[in-house]
């Protein structure tokens, strides 16, 4: 960490004023926190979200469809014994929308237009600091949203910029805003993506608030030759994510920063009590002796999952952020931090009992944090049915073949640092990529077509989830940092890798990258004390060509970590792509 000494943004006094009640600190008792352990785990059946479909089909043949989703403030039921929770969630109209938002299916080739609609109230229903960079209205009414869709490959005006924002009728309007309905042309590979909010410094309260949702690309001629489990029945989209409640089942968030005189409300982390699966806290789910496929998005705004089953069932991994493997991989552990997406087959015909669940095992925060406890360390049970049945699906040998990429072909190299700020009393103020605001100009500006190698040094305690938008890579390697301190110290007096001898310092161990993690990513994570050496594309992977659109165009996209809390404050940078 690297000691900051920062004056005030503004008064107590001044803050009271102009957001008075939205802070107000208050223990536990006074909040009325909920203790998870008066929830017993099991009871609610696993849901799948509703389905729309981002195409039509005409006279047998597929066209583009004009979707309108709106984001609307519900109350909804996360479990059997908690009363129902305010939340703000997606849905085709108020009374279909849900936590998580409909599963929207889309069509490789095929266009989807969403026009992403505001319904939401004048106050937010959490706690929000406006002392980090963060959308505000100009008459601070109404709750600022943008979509983002985590994986697409999509023209920078359809890609949810941080700044795009809009409230309810499209009343204001951030700096960035362009249009209304967002293109999604759906060109790229198949695979599984998500939708969420995306509006600057609001991010972790608004994916806390409900606002998430899956988003699959399809591609029949190349899936159904594969023969893995399909059909609504046997394919699940699992949206994984953790909660607090108070008693009166609204979501807790802590109206109270670490930093108080600096950051009244923003935290570095938030973690939940209770695990969420599909809008359900530790639901079950009836299946039969037979192969399943799960899709499962860690919709966490910081918690790190390490899953597993008790009963020693395996996972096969078939596809990774938004792509699939080129072969299938067994695990018995899998290991997802935020935002990250594994698409997975289970066979329960190996089971020897009649039941599994699904638990986990990663500290929080990950690495150094608490281990988990019986509430947050249980995900959703498994209900096996007893008698065996004839299984028609399968899983390949062979998944989905990619042209080679090549690091030695990269048109550039780039160091990206990753610091983290504290104040005297040794609390996170806040993160920066490269030392740098956001604010500052794009120094990350690469060609569409190109491949670069990026090192991604990594000079903090937490281990941070990377995200690029638009561009997907692998990892090389990633290598330990001798003398660490001595390297951080020369790092944080001029912030040049090449010059503090990166090359003297790589030389730690090397950690090998999981082999169910060697396929096409757009989210990693990032050890502390490591360099991440990856291979980033800039182009469609699956045909080795530029894209259909003009990558160039404003507002351009962004990188950052996918700790919602860390990109909020603002360990996130602009990515500009020029000609």
């Amino acid at each position: 960490m690297v000691s900051l000494e920062r004056e005030k943004v503004m008064s107590e006094l001044l803050f009271v004023v102009l957001f008075g009640g939205v802070f107000l600190a208050a223990t536990w008792a006074e909040e009325g926190l909920l203790n998870p352990e008066k929830l017993e785990m099991f009871v609610d059946e696993l849901q799948d979200m509703p389905k729309v479909q981002g195409f039509e089909v005409v006279d047998g043949v597929p066209r583009p469809r004009r979707l309108e989703i709106g984001m609307y403030p519900i109350r909804w039921k996360f479990h059997r014994d908690l009363p129902p929770t305010p939340v703000f969630a997606y849905g085709t109209s108020r009374s279909t929308a849900t936590v998580p938002g409909p599963t929207i299916e889309a069509l490789h080739g095929i266009d989807t237009h969403v026009t992403w609609l505001n319904y939401l109230p004048q106050k937010h229903i959490l706690p929000w600091d406006p002392t980090i960079p963060t959308a505000i209205p100009s008459d601070r009414k109404g709750i600022p949203t943008v979509v983002h869709l985590h994986g697409g490959i999509d023209e920078p005006e359809s890609d949810g910029h941080g700044d795009a924002w809009f409230t309810a009728g499209f009343r204001d309007k951030g700096p960035t805003w362009t249009k209304r309905t967002y293109h999604y042309h759906n060109h790229q590979h198949p695979g599984n993506l998500w939708y969420h909010d995306h509006a600057m410094g609001l991010t972790r309260v608004n994916l806390l608030a409900g606002l998430i949702g899956a988003y699959i690309i399809s591609h029949p001629e190349i899936e159904h030759p594969l023969g893995l489990p399909s059909c609504d029945e046997f394919d699940h989209a699992l949206v994984v994510f953790d909660r607090s409640f108070r008693v009166d089942g609204s979501i807790y968030m802590n109206s109270t920063g670490n930093n108080p005189s600096i950051h009244p409300q923003w935290q570095p982390e938030y973690f939940g009590d209770a695990i969420i699966v599909n809008g359900k806290a530790w639901p079950y789910m009836k299946v039969r002796r037979r192969k399943y496929r799960f899709r499962i998005i860690n919709a966490s705004n910081a918690r790190f999952f390490q899953f597993f089953f008790t009963n020693g069932l395996e996972f096969v991994i078939v596809g990774s952020d938004s792509a699939y493997l080129e072969e299938p991989v067994k695990t018995k552990e899998m290991f997802l931090a935020p935002s990250e997406i594994v698409d997975m087959v289970i066979d329960f015909s190996s089971s020897r009992g009649d039941s599994a669940i699904l638990a986990n095992n990663a500290s929080y925060p990950y690495p150094s944090g608490d281990p988990v406890n019986e509430a947050n360390g249980n995900v959703m049970k498994f209900i096996i049915d007893r008698e065996p049945e004839l299984d028609t699906s399968r899983i390949p040998k062979k998944l989905m073949r990619y042209p080679s990429p090549d690091s030695s072909s990269a048109s550039r190299t780039r160091h990206i640092a990753m610091f983290e700020y504290t104040s005297p009393v040794d609390e996170p103020t806040h993160l920066y990529l490269n030392g740098k605001p956001y604010s500052y100009p794009a120094t990350e500006t690469p060609r569409a077509g190109t491949s670069e190698v990026w090192y991604v040094i990594n000079l903090t305690d937490d281990n941070h989830p990377l995200h690029i938008h638009l561009g997907l890579f692998k990892v090389l390697d990633q290598t330990e940092i001798k003398d660490l301190d001595e390297f951080k110290d020369c790092m944080v007096k001029i912030n040049d890798a090449e010059r503090c001898h990166l090359s003297r310092h790589a030389i730690g161990k090397k950690v090998d990258v999981r082999t169910h993690e060697n396929g096409w990513k757009n989210v990693y994570k990032m050890m502390p004390g490591y360099v991440t050496k990856i291979l980033v594309r800039f182009a469609y992977i699956h045909v080795n060509s530029s894209y259909i659109f003009d990558a160039t165009a404003e507002p351009g996209y962004v990188y950052h970590c996918h700790i919602l809390d860390h990109e909020d404050n603002v360990m996130m940078r602009p990515l500009k792509f020029i000609n």
